[in-house]
């Protein structure tokens, strides 16, 4: 009997780490590369060592111990000190379905590919790569005809205005944009002060209905001129901006897409509508310029063009996206908090009041449910602007309630919130100082003959689906 449990044992070396397992163990996962080392003629199709009477694999040995244990478990779980990607690398040699994984271990499995597939964009600056290759010649063009300007320059010129770590001018070029973004939005904030405001009396003549005309005096509020100008001058630099990168950008589909250049072209689209209406006396002209003078506020946008230029904002943005699920649970709980205690706060007001006073309107601010909304929202979110406020010794037992409730419905979904961002800000951190490789060591998939696939010639089995 013992005879034959020996028989039935197999040695497998992962990096130089020997594990022993039983045949029968690794036959429980048919069509996986270790089930295959049951198979007969497993020492012929795999590198196996008859001296020390052991099969060798060159993969990670402390990630193997888990693979093994899910052969004889049948539960896969991932090690908390493995990085997710090196565990999935592992899992497809051995030919193990990553859906295995256990769902305690699966966040830990998954965080770190979705962090590093979001933030594609905060990969460390490579400068331009290589040319490349020049398309075939077709037979219209001639010979000697060389490359053409386009090809070779439009990546760097839309690197300069794209990129700002891709060169020295390109940095040169990101500060002069935050330069004209900081005046611009200085600039619309001044507009609004008294102090660069006049009030101009215009004397307009309305017909009348007998063919006479009448006088009548319009009062305007106009701003300072120089304001004007400053504002000109920052549209200038940001149309000349935008032209450059819609013209040089290597795909117009995704740039007209992308949020932050619609925010381009509404922050700039008003001034010279304003600019061309001005100077028109029609009614039409002059009800169009009013409307968009109410929608300057758009220029506002424009401070979101300094994610282009600050890593932390992108996360910012990046966490926001990825935080959806839980701003939804936030909002849902405010909103189920704000139902029930403006409800509770409109009956409470009610127990001893005045019979006389049928409405409440004598004792209490909440006349109605729907007033209430607005207290328990404020109220919740512990603001308290204090412009409603219970007046009875049940009111404000249901106040002192709400406040708690709000305090408990904000504080649960906030720290995951947290932890998102500090997990994406460190990443990006991460990959804008890590240093240039060059010649980066891409090792190669195994190959027929490698030590870690078998013998020259021998095939593979087919992994798990």
């Amino acid at each position: 009997m013992g005879w034959q449990a020996e028989r039935d044992k197999v040695v497998i070396n992962v990096g130089g780490v020997r594990h022993e397992t039983y045949r029968s163990t690794l036959q429980t996962l048919p069509g996986t590369r270790l089930a295959g080392l049951a198979e007969p003629g497993a020492a012929a199709r795999f590198d196996y060592d008859p001296s020390a009477g052991e099969f060798f694999f060159d993969r990670h040995p402390a990630v193997f111990a888990y693979v093994l244990n899910y052969y004889r478990t049948g539960k896969l779980h991932c090690p908390a000190d493995v990085c997710g990607p090196l565990f999935e690398e592992e899992l497809a040699f051995w030919g193990i379905d990553e859906t295995d994984v256990e769902a305690c271990c699966w966040m830990n499995y998954r965080q770190h590919r979705d962090a590093e597939e979001a933030l594609d964009s905060f990969e460390s600056p490579e400068g331009p790569g290589p040319p490349e290759p020049a398309e075939p010649k077709r037979l219209c063009l001639e010979e000697g005809r060389p490359a053409g300007w386009w090809r070779r320059w439009r990546p760097k010129l839309w690197a300069l205005f794209e990129d700002p770590y891709s060169s020295r001018m390109a940095r040169y070029v990101a500060f002069a944009s935050l330069f004209f973004i900081l005046i611009s939005i200085t600039t619309f904030c001044l507009e609004t002060h008294e102090a660069f405001n006049r009030v101009i009396n215009k004397t307009e003549t309305v017909p009348t209905a007998n063919g006479t005309g009448a006088t009548q005096v319009a009062v305007e509020v106009e701003t300072e001129p120089f304001l004007t100008y400053v504002e000109g001058t920052c549209v200038v630099w940001f149309t000349f901006e935008f032209l450059m990168r819609v013209s040089f950008c290597p795909d117009k589909r995704d740039f007209v897409k992308s949020s932050l250049n619609i925010i381009d072209f509404v922050a700039i689209l008003p001034f010279y509508l304003e600019v061309g209406l001005r100077g028109l006396s029609s009614k039409a002209a002059k009800d169009v310029l009013g409307f968009l003078r109410v929608v300057r506020f758009v220029r506002i946008l424009r401070i979101f063009k300094l994610t282009r230029h600050f890593v932390g904002l992108r996360v910012l943005g990046h966490t926001l996206r990825a935080s959806t699920n839980e701003f939804l649970l936030l909002v849902i709980f405010l909103a189920l908090g704000v139902l029930i205690f403006a409800t509770m706060i409109y009956y409470a007001e009610r127990i001893g009041a005045d019979p006389d006073d049928v409405t409440g309107s004598r004792h209490t601010y909440f006349k109605n449910i729907p007033i209430g909304f607005w207290w328990a929202v404020v109220t919740m979110t512990t603001l308290g602007y204090g412009d409603m406020y219970p007046m009875t010794w049940s009111g404000m037992l249901v106040g002192a309630l709400c406040a708690l409730a709000g305090v408990l419905t904000i504080a649960m979904p906030v720290p995951v919130i947290v932890n998102n961002f500090g997990m994406y800000y460190s990443l990006a951190m991460a990959k804008q100082k890590l240093p240039k490789k060059k010649n980066k060591h891409i090792p190669r998939p195994p190959q027929p003959g490698s030590p870690g696939y078998g013998p020259p010639g021998v095939g593979t089995p087919n992994p798990a689906t």
